[in-house]
């Protein structure tokens, strides 16, 4: 590596001191119209895999649904073609498509290929939106093969279509509304994503269905209609409620404390504030954030806002009513989270996100008007529902005890961290290297398995972490019980990031933690297991996306001379259709039901090989649908998981047994 870097920074010398390297004005690149969108892609959309196409999706969606926050449109119809098409049409008012007085052309055009082109920046024409870059819809355009868009106004219906971003023709009108079309404005846009850019990844029905469900949830009277023609599905949805059926959707697999959920809604001054939560008997927090429909996963100033007031009021409440004594502490920001599922939703002019993916809300006011909102009616709602204070206060001190317990118990972690983290008997095998950027750590199911990836690893760079065993579910345990589980007080001590109100993702020892366990119904359950506490208890280590899941072989399959590693049954049955069809050697089959059973060599030439290996990043694309499928797969509840298994069974094949 260190000869490669050298190579490489000898080459760039020698381009900078030599004359005539080619390098001149005229290798200046001016990329015009949408021609950088189609150079990279990625910049506008993050991927050009699955996540980047259904983003052309939200992209063109969001639109419409700006229309809606406009007080303009009730209902959006989607529906995935059969042939790849997609098409959304809405009742808005239809894109504006007079002359642009500075473009000189429609400003259908301008919206459909100028990026930073739209009506979202002046004011006039949108108090609150979610896209707000500007190059949602154009972006779009530059990725399909085609698209064609009609906007229905002032009584006409106008056209016009597009390939790979460039416009046919010129926007034209195509015939009159008939008086009776219950469609008498909007816009209609269809598009086939470009091949060449996406390649065969497809839309999922689920996840556009989710995505559409928690937007239903948060704009009250709009209605979202979705089909599917290729499977012949359809779904739609609409919340009289609100951000109120969000929290009872989330809540409908756990025990709530009291029945109906907290719920406010003002106005301060340019901000619209909707805020209602409800707390449950688990140990985790479900707290779900959005400026102007936009899902901010790293909260912000109106996150900062809900706090205080939640921790201000619950502590005064507690003292106004004696159960917390003068001698008491107040409960914790921490404390009075516990249980508390909640949805925070904002709509306000001018928003101020951090990036273009607008994870995280920079409006100083917004705290302020959060905190003033949440505060007073909480109070009240206290007041007036004395049982259900009671219940939460009661929650909250019980939680306060647990945090004093985990506290002691994270203070050993920390201990052992400090002093013999190197030494753990039987336990991690560290390496050499100390930079985290270049080090990994891989966490193993049993010591069968831990002792071949020992002897096969790369020691200047991979450590070993065998786990005895299943550790504990984290979903149905508090702090306190969870780090008196040996395997994640090992774990925790090997990351060195701490648990808890004392994590620091800065202190992470390995920028690369792999999940290596066998490929039968154990290992899947313990993968599922760490995933769990991962998600709750470490979430930034999956955000920063430094935690992977290892791929070993299933078979290994010999045929002649030629050794073939083989993920799965479907790939064995076709390499073994293909070997009966060449009429060669009888092929020799190994089935691999544990990592233990293969040799270190194996082991690093399949699975541990930085050159060879495939391994998958955990990614977290939508933090509310984690948190329903981990509390529906291990949460209390029984009966959601038993129709899960029930739902998805027949998708399950060639379990061991």
């Amino acid at each position: 590596m260190a000869q490669e870097i050298q190579q490489a920074v000898a080459k760039a010398e020698k381009v900078v001191k030599g004359a005539g390297t080619g390098y001149g004005a005229d290798a200046i690149q001016v990329l015009e119209g949408l021609e950088a969108v189609r150079k990279r892609p990625g910049m506008y959309i993050g991927s050009t895999d699955a996540r980047g196409l259904h983003h052309l999706m939200w992209e063109v969606a969001d639109n419409s649904v700006d229309e809606a926050m406009a007080g303009h449109c009730d209902t959006i119809t989607v529906t995935i073609h059969k042939d790849g098409w997609i098409t959304n049409v809405d009742n808005g008012r239809g894109i504006p498509v007079g002359e642009h007085a500075k473009m000189r052309k429609s400003a259908l055009e301008v919206v459909m290929t100028v990026l930073h082109a739209g009506g979202k920046f002046g004011g006039s024409g949108y108090q609150v939106a979610g896209g707000l870059h500007g190059v949602g819809v154009s972006v779009v355009n530059a990725l399909s093969e085609r698209l064609i868009v009609e906007v229905r106004r002032d009584g006409g219906i106008y056209q016009q279509e597009y390939k790979r971003g460039k416009p046919v023709a010129k926007v034209k009108r195509i015939g009159d509304i008939d008086p009776s079309d219950p469609y008498q404005h909007g816009t209609k846009t269809k598009w086939l994503a470009d091949r060449e850019i996406f390649g065969d990844a497809d839309y999922l029905f689920e996840t556009v269905a989710q995505r559409f469900r928690e937007t239903c949830y948060l704009t009250k009277g709009l209605r979202i209609r979705l089909i599917d023609e290729r499977s012949d599905r359809e779904v739609s949805f609409y919340f009289e409620g609100g951000i109120v059926s969000f929290v009872r959707h989330l809540n409908r697999n756990r025990v709530v404390l009291y029945p109906r959920p907290f719920y406010v809604q003002r106005q301060v001054n340019a901000y619209n504030v909707e805020v209602s939560l409800q707390y449950n008997d688990s140990y985790g927090e479900s707290v779900h954030s959005f400026a102007n429909n936009i899902n901010t996963v790293d909260g912000g100033t109106h996150v900062s806002g809900f706090r205080s007031a939640l921790t201000r009021i619950l502590n005064e409440y507690a003292r106004k009513t004696g159960i917390l004594k003068e001698k008491d502490a107040n409960l914790s920001g921490e404390d009075v989270r516990e249980g508390l599922t909640a949805i925070i939703s904002v709509k306000l002019p001018d928003a101020q996100f951090e990036g273009q993916t607008k994870g995280k809300l920079g409006n100083a006011d917004m705290a302020g008007a959060v905190q003033t909102s949440v505060a007073e009616a909480l109070a009240a709602f206290l007041e007036e529902n004395p049982s259900a204070g009671k219940r939460i206060i009661d929650k909250c001190l019980t939680a306060a005890r647990a945090r004093e317990a985990a506290r002691n118990a994270r203070e050993l972690v920390q201990r052992k961290g400090a002093l013999d983290s190197l030494t753990l008997p039987g336990k991690l095998a560290d390496c050499s290297e100390r930079d985290p950027a270049k080090s990994e750590l891989y966490i193993v199911e049993g010591d069968s398995a831990g002792g071949s990836a020992k002897q096969g690893r790369d020691r200047r760079f991979q450590a070993i972490l065998p786990l005895r065993g299943k550790i504990l579910n984290v979903e149905k345990a508090r702090l306190d019980k969870m780090l008196q589980n040996n395997e994640i007080r090992t774990l925790v001590t090997a990351m060195g990031t701490g648990i808890g109100e004392t994590f620091d993702i800065g202190k992470l020892r390995y920028h690369r933690v792999i999940i290596m366990t066998d490929a039968d119904q154990d290992g899947g359950h313990i993968r599922t297991l760490l995933l769990t506490f991962f998600f709750r208890h470490l979430e930034q280590i999956i955000r920063d996306g430094n935690l992977y899941i290892a791929q070993p072989p299933l078979y290994r399959v010999q045929i002649g001379k030629e050794k073939h590693w083989v993920y799965d049954d479907a790939a064995k049955d076709a390499l073994l259709q293909k070997s009966a069809a060449a009429g060669g050697k009888e092929p020799e089959l190994q089935r691999y039901k544990g990592l233990g059973e293969m040799n270190p060599d194996q082991l690093w030439e399949t699975t541990m090989d930085p050159q060879a290996r495939t391994i998958l990043q955990v990614t977290l694309e939508d933090a509310v649908s984690a948190d329903q499928t981990f509390d529906m797969l291990m949460g209390n509840a029984v009966p959601p998981r038993y129709r899960f298994i029930q739902t998805h069974a027949k998708e399950v094949v060639n379990l061991d047994v």
